[in-house]
């Protein structure tokens, strides 16, 4: 009996440590899943291209223009700037914004000039951008709450000024899914001059799982990290991908349940794809000649040449089902004022004359592109940048400082109405005096445009059900057909 009582306490306690280390192992593989966040039992009900309603767009491209760009000196004409110059603001002599006390006012040193039908003045930097007024809704009252470039930036990627929520397209992959199989949903294409201010906060997936983050990819480099060393041959790679496909089948079969287990194992079976696909995408060679001349692919100006081809890369990225494209045209900033953005704190006129023939040629080529194949039918394309800039210059310079009580935004394509301004900020630029409109009020209207209610696209995190407009928000439907 008692070599029996032995024996039992001795089963006992093996089963005791079996038990407890099959238990660290299921709590180790749950953190490995929580980190990649893949768990979460909500996903069902999105990403299947189930809509609340019926959808204006089904993809949009967000063109974001970091370091600040000037509203009164790229898309809001401000005559009065003209007639005031070298006068001090009033009721604002003294004001002290972000890098100190203010000057006088300083107008635009470029003219405005008509474009279009509507007749509708954007700066004469803009020459070939003045074609698509008529089909663009300015938005000239947007306020921001971050006077900081990296917040701002943040603030007008997410709704938020903090890090750690998601992006709007990674909002938008997790409520429509990819319409590729062998290309992510969500794709961002930072300059070549390097990432926006914040980094890759820009494009994060936050709390939503990570498959929904962008994969970053440019014309340059296609996806990074990537590719196959060339210590591997590729009959070993096949070899290796072969065998490993065979145990995840045979591990997520014994455990039919974990769903999460599957989404991990279909997130990097996607990479593998990746692969494949991502170097023809950005085969530009594929394109005609007059293509290449349209968007200035070859020009001599290496940074306007790098810009073009990232927007012929978003157009072929578009072309083949990724719902999302984050296009940056700049950086964040390094050194030198305004060389590498647009912050243009003390050489506004040297600065935009670097920036904008960057910027005007391949932009504009890429809306043209779009619109001649048809593809603005259910595109939404959007211009961004996180907030706007003084009216007056900043002491001692020739540059503007940063201004987040009025800037412009605007939209275009599916569901827009073109040749419209919706607000205005008052006669000098300083704030948004004409229906002030805020992120949360952008970004309630894009998901309208792709078929969502903004109070109902929600993920619940840390005892909320959070949306991409917070609490607030609402449709612009003033500028919708």
């Amino acid at each position: 009996m008692e070599s029996q009582n032995k024996n039992e306490i001795e089963i006992a306690r093996r089963s005791f440590l079996g038990n407890v280390s099959a238990g660290l192992a299921g709590i180790g593989v749950m953190q490995l899943l929580r980190d990649a966040s893949i768990c979460g039992a909500q996903d069902w009900k999105a990403g299947q291209g189930q809509t609340h309603f019926e959808p204006k767009a089904k993809r949009v491209v967000q063109i974001f223009c970091p370091g600040a760009a000037s509203h009164m000196d790229l898309w809001e004409h401000k005559p009065e700037l003209a007639r005031y110059h070298g006068k001090p603001l009033p009721g604002e002599e003294n004001y002290v914004s972000f890098q100190g006390k203010n000057g006088n006012l300083m107008q635009s040193p470029w003219p405005f000039v008509p474009g279009g039908e509507s007749g509708k003045e954007i700066s004469s930097l803009l020459p070939n951008m003045s074609q698509h007024v008529d089909d663009i809704a300015f938005i000239h009252s947007m306020t921001s709450k971050s006077n900081t470039h990296g917040p701002g930036c943040i603030f007008m990627n997410t709704g938020h000024p903090t890090e750690g929520f998601p992006a709007a397209g990674a909002w938008t992959s997790y409520a429509l899914g990819s319409e590729n199989e062998n290309l992510p949903a969500y794709v961002a294409i930072p300059d070549i001059r390097g990432e926006p201010p914040n980094g890759k906060a820009n494009w994060s997936n936050g709390f939503l799982p990570a498959r929904h983050q962008a994969i970053v990819m440019s014309n340059q480099q296609p996806i990074r990290n990537l590719e196959r060393p060339d210590f591997v041959s590729e009959q070993t790679e096949t070899a290796s991908r072969s065998l490993l496909d065979r145990l995840n089948q045979s591990y997520a079969e014994s455990r039919p349940g974990e769903s999460a287990l599957q989404a991990r194992i279909a997130a990097y079976e996607l990479a593998g794809r990746m692969q494949m696909s991502a170097p023809e995408v950005s085969e530009l060679s594929q394109e005609s000649e007059s293509t290449h001349d349209f968007y200035g692919t070859r020009d001599s100006n290496s940074l306007k040449a790098a810009y073009a081809k990232n927007c012929l890369f978003t157009r072929r990225l578009l072309e083949r089902g990724v719902r999302y494209v984050s296009l940056y045209c700049a950086s964040r900033a390094s050194g030198v004022d305004g060389l590498l953005n647009w912050d243009a704190h003390k050489t506004l006129k040297s600065d935009y004359e670097r920036h904008c023939p960057v910027f005007d040629q391949p932009t504009a080529a890429l809306l043209s592109d779009l619109k001649t194949r048809g593809m603005l039918d259910d595109t939404l394309i959007l211009w961004t940048t996180e907030f706007g800039r003084m009216p007056t210059h900043q002491q001692g310079t020739a540059g503007r400082d940063h201004n987040p009580d009025g800037f412009t935004c605007w939209m275009m394509g599916a569901g827009v109405q073109g040749g419209v301004s919706y607000g205005a900020t008052d006669p000098f630029g300083r704030r948004a005096e004409v229906n002030p409109t805020t992120v949360w009020d952008f970004y309630a209207t894009v998901l309208h445009l792709l078929g969502f209610d903004h109070e109902q696209l929600t993920w619940y995190y840390n005892g909320l059900d959070r949306r991409i407009t917070d609490v607030h928000g609402h449709v612009i439907s003033e500028i919708l057909t």
